[in-house]
């Protein structure tokens, strides 16, 4: 299948073949048709699979279809971070360049003015983090009168983070009467309760099943002492096939004193978490793009907003306590079909929530014995009995809302993986402006 045989104009092909797409991933293929009927899609698929160009290319072919007066806002984009918000305008920006509509994306964290300012000159897509948009809904510097669709992504990341009763209030303020799209990598309870709620006979889409993990991502865990992690760290980054690294944590202050410490021994690297400023992250996330830095370190919070190409290894210093976390996570590389390389420290307290992840992901993730700081007493043989507990969410809601979570020893650990690029790669920002107009 090509993007011809979608139905999509002119214009919007012209501007995927600009970016080098030639095939629709599945989700295109299944999800463009259906939105461009106008029907309501729920869709489940993991980080990686295209899901932005799938709501984002017939968006575009349906509003630039007829311009109305005074550019009410008519379509709104709901998604859990500033990273994931700023890449999703980019890609409209990207597929809408040969048409005469106007965009804006809005996010806590920095002043309100030039978003203001924005939405009072009017735009016709509006991307948006719940807690800003609701702080401007409740100032009544926006409104939703002429709204015709609405996409919430990555659905089950904004229920992790505290934000869906924030959500369901913005949902209570737009039309009934509207066209919606709902994406989210995973289908837990709470989050099936909220699509039935807002969805009106939606066609359900599932292209992976849910929380698993890509199969071209090759997974190994290391065993290895607490007090030794930032060792082995520095020991892995050693080799030169570690060519971009994005590092995850479980703590903002955590990253903060790996990133120290990998200064300290020479590597080049960065952090990025929600106490960080909006332009320092910006910053990081472009010196990551372009080379200049090595190593990101992360928290969860930016799990599912970093979109760089060619991330060839993704390592978890910490493990995550929620499993689907450590999908999202290493979903960051091996994007696209691409190879990628995704390696896990384990200390004797995170057996536990190994076991989880490997119930959840349904497979055994191998464990590389051949390492300089390998523990025995972290093994399977000094695991617990008892079956392991899933833990409970984290109950920092309202700071991650300011913020914004047995291979042979032959063989290497980790090698170099080749990129490629993800169909939802959007064009490299040199800077933020809120409202841009395409053609």
């Amino acid at each position: 299948m090509t993007f011809e045989d979608l139905k999509l104009q002119d214009t919007l092909l012209r501007a995927v073949k600009a970016e080098g797409y030639t095939t629709p991933t599945p989700i295109q293929q299944q999800a463009i048709p259906h939105v461009l009927t106008g029907r309501d899609v729920l869709a489940c698929a993991q980080t990686g699979t295209g899901k932005t160009a799938a709501f984002a290319l017939p968006i575009l072919q349906q509003l630039g279809a007829r311009q109305v007066p005074g550019r009410p806002v008519r379509c709104l984009v709901l998604t859990p971070t500033r990273e994931l918000a700023s890449q999703i305008d980019e890609s409209f920006a990207t597929y809408g360049r040969n048409l005469s509509l106007r965009h804006t994306v809005i996010f806590g964290g920095v002043s309100q003015g030039p978003q203001v300012s924005a939405l009072r000159t009017g735009v016709d897509v509006l991307v948006a983090t719940p807690g800003r948009l609701l702080d401007l809904m409740q100032q009544r510097l926006v409104s939703f009168k002429e709204l015709e669709i609405l996409v919430l992504d990555e659905a089950d990341r904004m229920l992790d983070m505290g934000f869906i009763h924030d959500v369901k209030r913005i949902i209570a303020a737009v039309p009934k009467k509207r066209q919606t799209l709902f994406f989210s990598a995973t289908m837990p309870p709470e989050i099936q309760d909220l699509s039935r709620s807002i969805l009106t006979d939606p066609v359900k889409i599932e292209v992976t099943p849910v929380a698993t993990t890509a199969e071209t991502v090759d997974q190994s865990v290391y065993f290895v002492e607490k007090t030794q992690k930032r060792a082995l760290l520095v020991h892995l980054l050693g080799n030169e096939a570690m060519t971009r690294a994005l590092v995850f944590t479980r703590t903002k202050s955590g990253a903060n004193r790996i990133t120290r410490h990998l200064l300290e021994a020479g590597v080049e690297a960065d952090v990025i978490h929600g106490n960080k400023s909006q332009n320092a992250r910006e910053r990081a996330l472009e010196s990551f793009k372009d080379g200049e830095i090595r190593v990101l370190v992360a928290t969860d919070i930016a799990a599912r907003g970093i979109d760089v190409e060619g991330i060839s290894h993704v390592i978890n210093f910490d493990l995550p306590n929620i499993p689907e976390s450590y999908v999202h996570r290493i979903g960051r590389t091996g994007r696209a079909g691409a190879a990628g390389i995704a390696l896990s420290f384990c200390d004797s307290e995170e057996r536990a929530y190994l076991r989880d992840i490997e119930r959840t992901i349904r497979r055994t993730v191998p464990v590389v014995e051949a390492q300089p700081f390998h523990s025995r007493s972290t093994g399977p043989s000094a695991a617990p009995s008892q079956p392991a507990r899933h833990q409970q969410r984290p109950s920092n809601q309202n700071q991650q809302r300011r913020g914004g979570h047995s291979r042979p020893p032959q063989r290497p650990a980790h090698s170099a993986a080749p990129a490629t690029a993800t169909p939802t790669s959007s064009v490299q920002a040199t800077g933020r402006r809120y409202v841009s107009k395409w053609g």
